[in-house]
């Protein structure tokens, strides 16, 4: 099975890549953040207890 996953449209040069994560009670939330595979760039789309930001930086947690 193949994926395409969209282009970013703040760069044009790169892929929009979906990030999942884990809830609060272990259940699985799927494409929680979408980021852009062009470092440069930055990009990203994220929900967070149902709010939508844009542009927050993407890092790695430690939890």
């Amino acid at each position: 099975m193949e994926h395409a996953f969209p282009e970013c449209q703040k760069c044009k040069t790169g892929i929009l890549v979906p990030l999942s994560d884990y809830g609060r009670e272990g259940s699985s939330i799927l494409y929680k953040a979408w980021v852009c595979t062009n470092p440069d760039c930055g990009f990203s789309l994220r929900i967070d207890n149902g709010d939508v930001s844009i542009g927050k930086p993407i890092e790695q947690s430690f939890k």
